[in-house]
């Protein structure tokens, strides 16, 4: 595929956003979209099985220094996405993305200058960003 821009997706976006243009319908989509990409990863987990997960309370010991801290905090997954979940999750985060691109589109907002903006604060605030 060729290297595609956010401009061009949100471009693309905006030009078949026509039945669901209202903010009304683009925002409820977009809770909608972010939902089904929070049920996709619960079906990996529950009826797949290919991916688990192991929570517990992170430990952060006093002396470590915030370099460190990347290589002892853990996501709580285990596992690797098969196939099938991999393309579901896929599927429910392009529409996920596909609704960030429609409320910028119809509030004037730029995605790319908004990826800079936050690009820009990330490398600013480095690991102090802790997010």
């Amino acid at each position: 595929m060729a290297d595609l821009s956010c401009d061009d997706f949100q471009d693309s976006v905006c030009e078949y956003l026509i039945r669901h243009r209202s903010v009304l319908d683009v925002m409820s989509k977009f809770q909608e979209a972010s939902a089904r990409v929070n049920r996709a990863m619960a079906k990996a987990v529950t009826t797949c099985g290919c991916l688990e997960i192991q929570a517990h309370r992170q430990k952060f010991p006093e002396d470590v220094s915030l370099q460190d801290l990347r290589r002892l905090v853990c996501s709580h997954l285990s596992g690797e996405l098969c196939p099938e979940c991999r393309e579901a999750l896929e599927t429910e985060l392009g529409q996920t993305v596909f609704h960030v691109a429609a409320l910028c589109a119809i509030t004037g907002l730029d995605m790319s200058e908004i990826m800079a903006k936050e690009y820009d604060r990330l490398r600013m605030l480095g690991l102090f960003n802790l997010t």
